[in-house]
């Protein structure tokens, strides 16, 4: 009996002192062993005992003991997420497990403007991320997640769908993560009320989306939008080639607004001199006014537009008045 008691005592004692060391290091006036910045990496899947047994290896922390006894303490042993944490050296052992529960981890800001295409996006993206290939990823393989591309075509690219935004990244993510954040965003931006105008119309949101991506290439303010998006329309009701240069510039893939005669012969079903109809998909990623724009268009008497150097749009009535006004603000 007095035998159990003895060891019992002790085993008080040891636990005590190894209270006392773990208060001591996680809350003291002690700061991490690093004296400058250092990037620790936690990878799925790894246990508490490995992150101390890394974060001692890598001379972060002095006793990895004193980790995992805090941790187990506070009861959030299960709650470290995995990911690439910036640890700086003023920081107290228990604000760095605060990170780790928290998920705080290192973020690659990534901002795509609107009207960038599928290829500017993954340009953008391979500047931070190694192996970027959104092209070889079709709608279909997202729509068991997002009710909203229902009624867009399986094999359809994701080009008009990855919404303009700042995003923020872990530096592991995956593509397929990376187009997830991106079609929630999306989803998200479309809401229901303009998903049921859309329906109330009898336009699908894929109509929607390519007519948003001619208009966001073409203008630049939401009134000079609005009256775009009637032009086009208008011109699809009537059976009239949409005549959009910015599809021959997809086409042809260069940056000038400036095409030629030669250029609108081009075969294909992105030709919209050649072909009337709607393109065969979108050209860009359109912004929410570029959406708004195509959702909600003015109806006016127009029936062509330009868009001078300077950005200004110039509308015309008739055939006639759009071929003086190109004469005098385009040659």
């Amino acid at each position: 009996m007095k035998k159990n008691l003895i060891f019992f005592f002790v085993l008080i004692i040891i636990f005590f002192f190894l209270f006392l060391l773990t208060f001591r290091e996680t809350y003291g006036n002690k700061n991490l062993l690093i004296n400058k910045e250092k990037i620790f990496d936690i990878k799925k899947g790894e246990s508490i005992i490995e992150i101390a047994s890394n974060l001692e290896k890598e001379k972060i922390i002095e006793n990895k003991f004193s980790f995992v006894l805090y941790l187990f303490l506070k009861g959030d042993e299960k709650k470290i997420q995995a990911g690439k944490y910036l640890l700086e050296p003023d920081l107290k052992i228990y604000q760095m497990v605060d990170k780790f529960i928290s998920g705080d981890t290192i973020k690659i800001k990534i901002t795509i403007p609107e009207g960038y295409n599928l290829k500017e996006v993954e340009q953008e993206f391979k500047k931070n991320f190694k192996e970027i290939n959104f092209s070889k990823f079709k709608i279909g393989d997202f729509k068991n997640d997002f009710e909203i591309l229902k009624d867009v075509p399986d094999e359809a690219s994701l080009e008009g769908f990855l919404f303009p935004d700042t995003y923020f990244f872990n530096p592991d993510a995956t593509e397929k993560e990376i187009i997830y954040t991106f079609l929630k965003n999306f989803s998200q931006k479309i809401t229901p009320d303009l998903q049921k105008e859309i329906k109330n119309q009898n336009k699908s949101l894929y109509e929607i989306i390519i007519i948003a991506s001619l208009i966001e290439k073409e203008v630049k303010t939401l009134e000079d939008k609005k009256i775009v998006s009637g032009i086009l329309w208008k011109r699809l009701k009537y059976e009239i080639p949409l005549q959009v240069d910015a599809t021959i510039s997809y086409i042809t893939g260069k940056k000038t607004t400036k095409i030629s005669l030669k250029e609108t012969q081009i075969d294909s079903l992105y030709n919209t001199y050649k072909y009337k109809g709607l393109p065969k998909g979108p050209i860009s990623n359109p912004g929410i006014e570029s959406i708004i724009a195509a959702i909600y268009p003015k109806e006016t008497e127009f029936f062509f537009y330009l868009s001078k150097p300077d950005g200004e749009t110039i509308f015309s009535r008739n055939a006639e008045e759009h071929i003086e006004a190109v004469e005098k603000y385009l040659r």
